[in-house]
């Protein structure tokens, strides 16, 4: 039965994509074939279900949407799938960042340390909160393609989509070695290598994070309703500067966006010394003394809040976030530029102008 969705309401959306998760997820559960433990999926339901945008089964259903494919089940399942896949994402992500919260609530890893401590267990609870975060984004990982294989579209069109689906998937984990391989390299030197930091930087973003927030995501979609190479070469058009603007907009929140808001320490990325767009250009315009605070400070696992608000006004003042706003409206403008000279069916079109805004103009 097709079902009747407002042309751009993605909280609408996200309701029938969360249905459709917990649906998946209670299939998972004890008393089922290949069940899990029940703590494992009690984790992973609240994990998964609170909290998020949806962003990418947003870009996957409006790509389906946008080649005059109607509304119906099996591109709902398809899309949500996609968002099994970003849990595995993230929870990786929080461990390899020593991130403790995630959208307001513990993150995973913390979750099992507390049930380890709380229970009196042996050994260390960081190494079982950990380990048991890792298998719980494995499983996430694993269940995304099995989710998505069964959401009920011929085999055929599954073929087209999943191509593109395991494209996107090696190329996050690439993109995050990436990211962990920047992370070696020190403070001094950036300043005198500055297109190189930068553009490392900007790779790293593009394919750990942009390309798997809109371009595939926006591909898989068409890619399953049958859209032909030039068609999904014009959305990586749109979505390639479109990611990147996201991303850049994301590491921003990291260091001044409100906690309260984004659910986020703004401390874990400078206490990381995570290697971004933003840290680049500030070494890179830093003079001596600004400099020396940023080899101070960056990177201090022990940055406290005073330490850190010092941090952010040599960020400022070295010129650097003001950059990262101008290469955020670029991409934007870039990005709406190509929206309209592709060719997509409405309400698709209008749909994906409200989610471009938003994943832009945002403060979480």
């Amino acid at each position: 039965m097709t079902v009747t969705v407002a042309p751009t309401d993605p909280a609408a959306l996200r309701t029938r994509f969360d249905a459709e998760l917990a649906a998946f997820l209670r299939g998972r559960g004890p008393g089922v074939p290949h069940d899990v433990p029940e703590a494992v999926l009690a984790v992973l339901h609240r994990f998964v279900l609170t909290g998020g945008k949806r962003l990418r089964p947003l870009f996957c259903y409006w790509g389906w949407r946008g080649t005059g494919a109607p509304d119906g089940g099996p591109i709902m399942v398809a899309a949500a799938a996609l968002e099994l896949f970003h849990a595995f994402a993230l929870i990786h992500d929080d461990i390899l960042d020593r991130s403790d919260h995630r959208r307001g609530e513990p993150s995973v890893h913390r979750l099992f340390a507390e049930l380890h401590a709380r229970s009196s267990w042996r050994g260390d609870p960081e190494a079982y909160g950990r380990n048991s975060a890792l298998i719980c984004g494995d499983l996430c990982a694993i269940w995304s393609d099995r989710m998505f294989h069964d959401c009920g579209l011929p085999a055929a069109q599954l073929r087209r989509g999943h191509a593109l689906f395991a494209l996107m998937r090696a190329e996050v984990i690439a993109g995050e070695y990436l990211d962990v391989l920047a992370g070696t390299a020190t403070a001094e030197g950036h300043g005198s290598t500055t297109d190189g930091a930068v553009g490392t930087a900007l790779t790293v973003i593009r394919m750990k994070s942009a390309r798997y927030t809109v371009t595939r995501p926006l591909q898989i979609g068409a890619a399953l309703a049958g859209a032909d190479r030039a068609v999904l070469r014009a959305l990586a058009e749109f979505g390639d500067p479109l990611g990147d603007a996201f991303q850049l907009r994301d590491d921003l929140l990291g260091v001044f966006g409100d906690p309260a808001v984004t659910g986020k320490s703004n401390l874990d990325d400078l206490r990381e010394g995570k290697p971004t767009v933003l840290l680049a250009l500030a070494r890179a315009a830093a003079d001596p003394a600004q400099s020396a605070r940023l080899r101070d400070l960056v990177g201090d696992p022990a940055l406290d809040a005073a330490a850190a608000a010092e941090l952010r006004q040599v960020i400022e003042a070295t010129g650097a976030r003001r950059r990262i706003e101008r290469m955020i409206r670029v991409r934007a403008e870039v990005a709406r530029a190509a929206l309209d000279r592709l060719p997509l069916a409405e309400p698709a079109r209008s749909a994906l102008a409200v989610l471009a805004a938003r994943a832009v103009h945002r403060r979480h």
